[in-house]
């Protein structure tokens, strides 16, 4: 199903006739404004685009389709949110346990429909608070988890089989997710039946991020771990999020956001196939994560067009069979390093435009960022305004009441193609370095994630990208914004629980679990995640846990790449 060539040729020449007559009469009075728009990557952005701009071969039913139909540009199910709306998932979490389980109430009583838990930063890379690398961080960036006993305050009052609990954790993600299955024991819940999402996104976290703790390849291998344990054993569990959030936040562009995060999502693919499991066995249960950004209609077509290149991906490289390993279902963030410090207001539109152009590309779950996040941890005012922003597009815009609504626009379809020949232009270029991996190590990525970042930030000083309050529109009026500040002496209080933990559990029997976690850990075909299971249960700390895994596989120390 293609355009006629000779309707085609006829716009064609319209086009050139309005140019040389309409716009130019129109120009000679109202210059436009600049030289050149461009997109984020590079690419000129024409005055208007028509069917021409697709071309003679575009295809409608190999390029669009229809929803929860390959290739899945236009969502991955068939109704999106005629039938249900994405999941509002508030990412929060800060100080102590007790502290975060009121806020996790707080959200859900204010109409929240999933929870998304935040981790401080000595819980990401496997110390106890009262590690002396711990002290000034404990609680300030999210919640302190030690052990069990933090995640079933943590959770205290909240129905696992009701709730959908997604957590930022990557390093240390198989003990949360161990400490998560056993508090759903301890309610009654098997963990069939658990819904929700460990991020597991190793690779990022050296590309942009920065909190891994083990070398590649045995990070690699626990995050195939968790993959294969919840395949068999959590089927309802999504074990990673590929992430793009992250690059797109380290200063990414929207191309490389899109590239960058489906080979990421072809190492972990590989990985797990090589161990022996069926691609459709896991693949369905496979997640993404992006940031949405400023530019509204790029980052619909980057969105749509991710869907479409993933869909392509599993079904042409790895001969993926059932249409779910083909899907592409993805979390939405609001771009965090868009929010400004300066005249902190404007943070509210910018949050509404960017969720809105999640909505449109077809989102699953979405955080909207607090407008006071550049200044602090958000308050609950700055979180319920978050929160309702969604609410409002959810329930009074009239977004949701068709599938896809801007699809078939010209401009929308042509830059949809745009993103995804250039982002497999990327992938195919890191497959021929020899995967992500490889490309990782030789430092490509962290130069073109650098390089335009670079570019961006260049943009903004000379003034050639306006950011209202930063650059242009500026005031000297003081920052009145209320400010949530973290007690710092919740580190006294996570040191009391320990020592509390550590003189009542049974010390024998958990150094015992963390003998058999080391000796499985040596080897190189066995699971880990029982052992972690296993040893969580009887009560060992995050640290003692990661401690056993720093003894056998060590710590990776990043290479200094110029």
């Amino acid at each position: 199903m293609t355009f006629d060539k000779e309707a085609l040729k006829k716009i064609r020449e319209e086009e050139k006739r309005w140019e040389e007559t309409t716009v130019k009469k129109f120009l000679e009075k109202a210059p436009e404004r600049k030289e050149k728009f461009m997109t984020d990557d590079g690419f000129e952005i024409k005055r208007v685009y028509t069917p021409a701009d697709l071309g003679e071969d575009w295809d409608y039913m190999e390029k669009l389709g229809f929803p929860g139909e390959y290739p899945f540009t236009r969502g991955v199910y068939a109704t999106m949110y005629r039938g249900r709306i994405w999941t509002m998932r508030q990412y929060a979490g800060y100080a102590t346990a007790e502290e975060s389980n009121k806020r996790y109430k707080y959200l859900l009583s204010q109409g929240q429909t999933g929870l998304s838990v935040a981790f401080d930063l000595p819980t990401q890379l496997g110390y106890d608070s009262d590690h002396p690398l711990a002290e000034g961080e404990v609680g300030k960036v999210g919640v302190a988890i030690d052990s069990l006993w933090d995640m079933e305050i943590l959770f205290d009052g909240i129905p696992l089989d009701k709730v959908s609990t997604s957590m930022t954790i990557n390093a240390t993600a198989a003990n949360l997710l161990a400490m998560y299955i056993l508090v759903a024991e301890k309610q009654g819940v098997p963990q069939h039946v658990l819904r929700g999402t460990v991020q597991n996104d190793i690779l990022k976290e050296y590309i942009a991020r920065g909190t891994y703790i083990f070398p590649p390849q045995p990070s690699m291998r626990l995050t195939t771990d968790i993959i294969m344990y919840c395949a068999e054993n959590v089927p309802k569990w999504n074990p990673i999020s590929i992430s793009g959030y992250h690059i797109r936040e380290a200063g990414a562009n929207a191309v490389q956001e899109v590239a960058f995060t489906l080979a990421d999502g072809i190492e972990y693919v590989k990985a797990v196939i090589e161990r022996g499991m069926d691609v459709d066995k896991f693949a369905p249960r496979l997640s993404f994560f992006f940031a949405a950004h400023n530019n509204f209609l790029e980052e619909i077509a980057k969105f749509r067009a991710a869907r479409r290149l993933w869909a392509y991906i599993m079904k042409e490289w790895f001969n993926a069979k059932n249409p779910r390993s083909m899907m592409l279902r993805f979390h939405t963030q609001t771009a965090g390093s868009t929010l400004t410090a300066q005249q902190p207001e404007n943070n509210i539109v910018r949050v509404a435009i960017q969720a809105l152009a999640a909505v449109l590309g077809g989102t699953q779950s979405l955080h909207t960022n607090s407008y006071d996040e550049a200044l602090s941890l958000p308050t609950e005012k700055s979180v319920r305004i978050a929160l309702r922003t969604q609410q409002i597009i959810a329930y009074e815009s009239g977004v949701v009441d068709t599938v896809d609504p801007l699809g078939g626009a010209y401009y929308i379809e042509w830059l949809t193609d745009h993103i995804y020949e250039e982002a497999l232009k990327y992938i195919e270029k890191i497959q021929k370095m020899g995967g992500m991996m490889r490309a990782i190590e030789r430092g490509y990525i962290q130069k073109e994630i650098a390089e335009a970042a670079y570019k961006y930030q260049k943009e903004i000083e000379e003034g050639k990208r306006i950011i209202v309050g930063v650059n242009a529109f500026v005031t000297d009026e003081p920052i009145e914004v209320e400010i949530l500040k973290v007690d710092p002496s919740i580190r006294e209080k996570q040191i009391a629980r320990l020592k509390k933990l550590r003189s009542e559990r049974d010390n024998k029997k958990v150094q015992e679990t963390l003998d058999k976690l080391r000796n499985a850990a040596e080897k190189e075909d066995v699971n880990l995640m029982p052992y972690i299971i296993e040893a969580h249960k009887h009560l060992a700390t995050l640290q003692e846990v990661t401690d056993v895994l720093r003894e056998v596989w060590g710590e990776y120390r990043a290479p200094l790449i110029f």
